[in-house]
């Protein structure tokens, strides 16, 4: 599976950004620009997400899969790989499968472990959204409203609509895969044999995504190298939410 994604920058290390559940490799284009100064960066949009193909099947194996096989066609060396959320577990995947693959390793605000169902308001609202009939994007954001009154997660959701040639509207997004695979993308991350190379976890200090006094003996069982570091009055969105701050801690890190 050829993946979707955007390049930024000339040189310096490679540095590979995957982007959260129902996201797009836009939701970093800011701080992606920014890493570009001193990075080569490669935005990646996951299978069944953006512009990359779409496939009945989702899980962390295959999604690890597809961003080792985009590593080995770029001929990408020894880079830093960030993923946020899903991302997050792509990339964590994607370490105990590959390490040789990558030098360093960020996960922002997820942990290895699997995660009660909880994104049924988030389904529902895609599925309240009748594109045969929509005629704007305010429209969308009024039906959307019913299922999810936070107006920044609408502004995230919507992003994944686009007008088709037609005129019509589409979802960038695989949503039917999307909801039949949920609990493959819910689950928890295992390997036999740890990642030992420098690992950073950032989380948000209001996110309940990682639990330090919970998930710390999970973390390091699997990231023996790992150190976390939270953004306090942050959510999930972290990188979002306060990204000069975010931008600072990974740089220490990509520095060190």
């Amino acid at each position: 599976m050829e993946l979707n994604f955007r390049q930024m920058g000339k040189t310096g290390q490679p540095l590979l950004i995957m982007h959260g559940l129902f996201g797009t490799l836009d939701n970093w284009q800011t701080l992606g620009r920014q890493y570009a100064e001193t990075h080569q960066v490669y935005l990646i949009d996951l299978r069944n997400h953006g512009r990359s193909p779409h496939s009945d099947d989702l899980s962390y194996q295959l999604m690890s899969d597809d961003v080792a096989a985009f590593i080995k066609q770029h001929q990408i060396q020894n880079p830093v790989v960030l993923g946020h959320s899903m991302g997050g577990k792509v990339a964590m995947n994607l370490a105990l499968q590959h390490p040789e693959l990558l030098e360093k390793l960020i996960v922002a605000d997820i942990a290895p472990k699997a995660y009660p169902p909880h994104h049924d308001e988030i389904i529902e609202g895609f599925r309240s959204i009748d594109l045969a009939t929509l005629e704007n994007r305010q429209q969308a954001d009024e039906q959307l409203a019913q299922r999810v009154p936070d107006l920044g997660t609408r502004l995230f959701l919507l992003k994944n609509l686009y007008r088709k040639d037609d005129n019509s509207f589409g979802w960038r997004l695989n949503l039917d895969a999307i909801e039949k695979n949920l609990d493959n993308v819910l689950g928890n991350i295992e390997s036999d044999q740890p990642f030992t190379k420098p690992t950073l976890f950032i989380r948000g200090g209001n996110s309940r995504y990682i639990k330090p006094e919970k998930d710390m003996d999970q973390i390091q069982s699997l990231f023996p190298n790992a150190k976390l570091h939270t953004i306090e009055g942050t959510g999930h969105w972290l990188h979002a939410e306060k990204p000069e701050e975010f931008y600072r801690i990974s740089m220490e890190f990509l520095q060190a």
